[in-house]
């Protein structure tokens, strides 16, 4: 073969080759072309998603280089500062904290920055409707090479939550006296009855003990006249028939017992201020030994006196009944029971309350029945419930069995509504046992 023949064969060869070189790198800048298309459209995706984000967010974020220097913020935030998101970059932060929070803050981020540790920080941002305390969570922003290249910063506004705080502490301290008062109320309720009862119950032993003190003025008066005429010196006969006209011998029969029955009447008034001075007992000292039965004696007398219908009011078990705590709490919460039960029989015939005490081991228990309709099993889960009541508007707080379940709770008891056959409702009252009378 001719040696230009050779030449040319080996002409076309190369030129074959460098044209499929050609074409691979023809075909790899178009794959690489489109990869970069893919690449940037993922770019511009990112960046809108980002930009909506900066949108909407409620919270304030910003963006700053390790150096301060805010590089992108929040709508909430521009919106907060009262400057342009694009005004802003460039910006030292710190232009935007309160003076006394701005190098607290900066040593915060470059703490991050440093470490590449999230950091949480408060501080107020300076806005044109005065000062408004953020939350700021610092976040370390890291490029490729998991450098710190600056923060990141969350900011949770806390005026609000101050606020709400504030709010509820307003609306917790108006319940909270709303609660009081009707409380006083229940109180008040309580003692309104309670001073009905005394006054009636006062009434009859003073009106008596009064009547005879008349009496016993009369009996002196004529007394005094005849005694008159015998230091006068009048006559056997003139002495005689002026004691036969005064009725001496009648008034001296009947002295004793005018005076007796003044005894009597201020013998009662008497026990009725010992009773008063039981009731009144705060028991706000330490517990001691008391009969139970006697106490609720003590607190049955007191509302009979008050109720307006005849009560036929029977007790069984053991006598005494020995338990520990504070009789005058105890007393008050045996009142309110058997009000409640008188109140529950109201208007009925023929009502009547029994009461029954035994022991169960290291407990003294207490049963108070009535004899009125009862409470339905919808009602009775609530029945310790505050402010629930089953008495009509007006005639009730709520409060009363709340109050006594809270009580008998602090003296390490139970109070409880016990279902018994037979009409009426029955309270269980179990205390710890006491000692020996």
């Amino acid at each position: 073969m001719a040696i230009d023949d050779i030449r040319n064969d080996l002409g076309d060869q190369t030129w074959a080759d460098v044209l499929r070189a050609m074409d691979r790198t023809y075909a790899e800048l178009v794959d690489y072309q489109e990869q970069l298309e893919s690449r940037n459209a993922e770019l511009t995706n990112l960046r809108h998603f980002l930009s909506s984000i900066m949108v909407s967010i409620n919270d304030y974020l910003v963006v700053a280089d390790k150096h301060g220097a805010i590089a992108d913020a929040s709508a909430s935030f521009s919106a907060l500062v009262g400057i342009e998101v694009a005004d802003l970059a460039g910006r030292p932060l710190r232009d935007f904290i309160a003076e006394a929070d701005a190098d607290g803050l900066s040593e915060a981020m470059a703490e991050t920055v440093a470490l590449r540790r999230p950091h949480t920080h408060s501080a107020n941002l300076v806005t044109p409707d005065g000062p408004e305390p953020v939350e700021f969570s610092i976040a370390p922003q890291l490029d490729r090479r998991r450098k710190s290249t600056g923060v990141v910063l969350t900011g949770r506004p806390m005026g609000a939550l101050k606020r709400a705080y504030a709010e509820l502490e307003r609306s917790h301290e108006a319940l909270k006296q709303t609660q009081g008062q009707l409380v006083r109320n229940e109180k008040m309720a309580s003692l309104g009855r309670l001073l009905a009862g005394v006054a009636h119950e006062l009434n009859n032993p003073i009106s008596f003990v009064y009547a005879n003190t008349h009496t016993l003025e009369k009996y002196l008066a004529t007394f005094e006249t005849y005694f008159e005429r015998v230091q006068a010196g009048a006559s056997r006969e003139e002495l005689v028939a002026l004691r036969e006209a005064l009725k001496l011998d009648r008034n001296l029969r009947n002295l004793a017992q005018v005076v007796q029955g003044a005894r009597d009447g201020a013998e009662r008034v008497r026990d009725i201020v010992e009773d008063l001075r039981r009731l009144s007992a705060d028991g706000a000292g330490e517990m001691t030994n008391f009969d139970l039965l006697e106490t609720a004696r003590v607190a049955v007398n007191w509302i009979e006196r008050g109720a307006r219908a005849d009560l036929r009011i029977s007790y069984g078990g053991v006598a005494p009944c020995m338990v520990r705590g504070r009789s005058g709490h105890i007393q008050q919460v045996l009142m309110n029971l058997v009000q409640n039960a008188v109140d529950a029989m109201e208007g009925m015939d023929d009502p009547a309350l029994r009461l029954d005490l035994h022991y169960e081991g290291a407990r003294a228990v207490l049963e108070i029945r009535d004899t009125g309709p009862g409470i339905p099993a919808a009602e009775a889960q609530a029945i310790f419930d505050p402010f629930f009541t089953t008495k009509a508007v007006g005639k009730g707080t709520g409060l009363g069995l709340s109050i006594s379940h809270k009580i008998v709770e602090e003296h390490g008891g139970t109070l409880e509504l016990v279902e018994r056959a037979g009409p009426g409702a029955c309270f269980r009252l179990s205390l710890p046992r006491g000692g020996t009378a």
